[in-house]
């Protein structure tokens, strides 16, 4: 059976528990439908809002002398658990609709491993947290050495590294379960930052991997067929939202690399989308990436929607 790794953005679950359980049927359909269609499915999310959400309510709590402080990894974790809950039971009550009972539905805790020499350590550039006021960013960097920086107007926040993915903790077992025709929700929130000490253990480290790379990773170490970026848009375009945009169908690897010379794509949005499925391309030259809208994902499948990355 082929292999397909899907990276589904947390903006996509909404920003409530109540928004969430309602949209991830969207997606168990579309996973289903790709089930149907021959595939063994890895399907890696997002989780922006929700884990900002855990993350304010301990900090906040820690404030008021409620609860101790949680650290980010811990943050992370929790929020693949609650994620992952919701998917798997979606996706199941999907295949179970559909007649397919011989699925089954994991979600897996993962650790993606970055390298401490990572340059991304010495500028912490991933807002995260709650807002407050110069004196107060002052004083809480004062107190805890971390970075705040003003955002965009509505105040100071904390400021975490966002290094580059290196491999995944979790590879081989991602692989057990792939082979057993298992469904895997793994890689949640662009997984758990690690890195290995020289005695060979791992330990956490407050960073956020970006979701799409740690994806692309993933799909790399699984040996996927096929690396599904999913977005709001149906497809890729040049000069978007301009009176001659250019909707992209297929593109090659040297095409790719030209749109993004030529600064088609905004850095907040379709770049970094780009380029994890340009990696994937460099590192798999039989494979394909596909950037399109969730609830036409079979139909990109297809050919027929959807903007195609292939080597040439």
């Amino acid at each position: 059976m082929k292999r397909i790794v899907i990276a589904l953005g947390g903006n996509a679950l909404g920003n409530t528990s109540e928004e969430q359980l309602e949209r991830v049927r969207i997606t168990a359909n579309a996973v289903v439908d790709i089930i149907k269609a021959g595939y063994q499915v890895v399907v890696c999310h997002g989780n922006g809002p929700q884990v900002g959400m855990i993350h304010l309510a301990f900090e906040k709590g820690h404030e008021d002398g409620i609860v101790p402080y949680m650290q980010l990894p811990e943050c992370t974790a929790m929020s693949q658990g609650y994620i992952g809950y919701h998917l798997q039971q979606a996706i199941d009550q999907a295949l179970v609709k559909n007649d397919i009972n011989d699925v089954v539905v994991i979600t897996m805790l993962t650790q993606v491993v970055v390298d401490q020499a990572d340059p991304a350590f010495l500028n912490p550039t991933k807002p995260i947290g709650g807002y407050y006021d110069g004196e107060e960013a002052k004083r809480l960097m004062a107190e805890t050495g971390q970075k705040y920086v003003e955002d965009s107007g509505r105040g100071f926040r904390r400021v975490v590294p966002s290094p580059q993915p290196v491999s995944i903790y979790e590879r081989i077992s991602l692989n057990t379960l792939m082979n057993a025709n298992h469904v895997v929700i793994a890689g949640g929130g662009g997984g758990i930052p690690v890195v290995k000490e020289e005695n060979g253990s791992y330990h956490g480290v407050p960073a956020v991997v970006d979701k799409d790379l740690a994806a692309e990773k993933l799909a790399e170490l699984v040996n996927a067929d096929a690396f599904v970026i999913l977005t709001a848009v149906d497809r890729v375009s040049l000069r978007f939202g301009k009176p001659d945009q250019v909707d992209l169908d297929r593109i090659t690897l040297k095409e790719a690399e030209r749109y993004v010379k030529e600064g088609h794509f905004a850095a907040g949005s379709m770049l970094p989308k780009v380029k994890a499925a340009m990696k994937f391309i460099e590192k798999k030259n039989d494979g394909v990436s596909i950037i399109c809208s969730l609830e036409r994902v079979a139909e990109a499948l297809d050919g027929k929607t959807g903007t195609r990355i292939v080597s040439k």
